[in-house]
């Protein structure tokens, strides 16, 4: 292995004395049973289309890759720039959002995500996706454009910052070692939570890839929860991540360092760093679902939805009796447009004609053109219902 010690990597986890980690596990798994309880599972589902583009922007921001949410949306309706730059990164959330959605919707690898064969898939999936402009990486020293093979380790040696990462051909033994420390089989259940944050700096202290080992390690971080039945199509961890990128940044690299002295238990590796990230990897965690909460909060949500909609009315965009459907859709998930009549108190025709405005607009939607209504959240509508959920649109 050319001097490199599997035992770099050390410690994989916090020691056990540390009961504060045990503490945020604990509260991170009630406050995400809370969450998923306050709101209708169908109306959950149309959130998750939602909080995918919101872990896409975030994520890719976390990068330098600053798309708007505007144009992410209008990617997704295949209205891509003439700007060439600018469509790469649409391309690119695209992909991002296309990989998330293979996450929720079970057609990932049935493997724990923090394994080889599942970082791989990622890695496959999303660069796969990406422009051919987005596959290239620049050497710093000698100016050579490289092209990434998706799902392919790196075959070169890399710096990152002061960093130097395993050699190429140690990277699979070191993966192989991050998958075995991390197998939820010899694991308790707060030890797999605790494993989800540690896991995301060891994966990028390791680097395996050229390029997109950060959007990697963010989705496999996303799918780690999800397994754990903690994240959700509810909340996302790179908005938080991104809205504390420089501590994120400086923890990641404080981690990197190695053990300060025999007071730092006996790894490689600072232990204190390691814990340090960890505590706050959970702390971000938290703090994204508490924010969540606040916004889905049904009469909360439905207080600024109201007001949303009497603005609309009030500029001739919407008619009324738009409110009594949207809060139908809020509170049931999805009804028939049959019941419409019913809902507004108005005539057929005048029910289908308030039905159509909302449809036309996004505010409610359908699998099918004649199929139940449920609620949708297009962007204009999102910064007054979700305030703070992007930066400002």
């Amino acid at each position: 292995m050319n001097n490199e010690s599997l035992r770099l990597m050390e410690p994989m986890l916090p020691t056990e004395s540390h009961n504060e980690l045990d503490d945020l596990v604990v509260e991170l798994v009630q406050k995400s049973a809370r969450l998923a309880g306050m709101i209708n599972p169908i109306v959950q589902k149309s959130v998750g289309n939602l909080v995918r583009s919101i872990n896409c922007y975030y994520s890719n921001l976390i990068e330098g890759h600053d798309t708007h949410p505007w144009d992410i949306n209008r990617a997704l309706a295949q209205d891509y720039s003439k700007e060439p730059e600018k469509r790469n990164l649409q391309l690119e959330a695209v992909a991002h959002i296309e990989v998330q959605k293979m996450i929720d919707e079970g057609s990932a690898p049935d493997v724990s995500p923090l394994s080889l064969e599942y970082i791989l898939w990622l890695h496959k999936e999303f660069c796969s996706r990406l422009p051919d402009e987005l596959l290239l990486v620049e050497n710093p020293d000698t100016g050579e454009k490289i092209k990434v093979t998706p799902g392919q380790l790196r075959e070169r040696s890399v710096r990152v910052g002061k960093h130097i990462p395993p050699l190429p051909e140690n990277i699979t033994s070191f993966i192989l070692r991050f998958e075995q420390a991390y197998d939820p089989s010899i694991l308790t259940r707060i030890k797999q939570i605790i494993a989800v944050a540690a896991s995301h700096h060891r994966l990028l202290w390791i680097h395996p890839f050229l390029d997109g080992n950060g959007r990697v390690t963010r989705m496999m971080s996303y799918a780690a929860l999800l397994r754990e039945n903690i994240g959700s199509y509810l909340w996302s961890v790179s908005r938080g991540l991104a809205r504390n990128e420089t501590e994120y940044k400086k923890l990641l690299m404080d981690a990197d360092n190695p053990r300060e002295n025999d007071l730092d238990e006996r790894g490689s590796l600072s232990e204190k760093a390691l814990l340090n990230f960890c505590t706050f990897f959970l702390n971000i965690c938290i703090d994204q679902i508490n924010y969540m909460e606040s916004i889905l909060e049904p009469t909360e949500l439905e207080r600024r939805m109201k007001l949303y909609v009497e603005d609309e009315m009030s500029a001739g965009r919407l008619p009324k009796g738009s409110f009594l459907l949207l809060r139908e859709a809020l509170y049931a998930g999805e009804f028939e447009r049959g019941k419409a009549p019913e809902l507004t108190g108005y005539k057929e025709r005048m029910a289908r004609t308030t039905v159509s405005k909302l449809v036309k607009k996004g505010l409610l939607v359908s699998d099918t053109p004649k199929g139940k209504l449920k609620l949708g959240f297009p962007l204009d509508a999102v910064d007054r219902w979700f305030p703070r959920l992007y930066p400002a649109l």
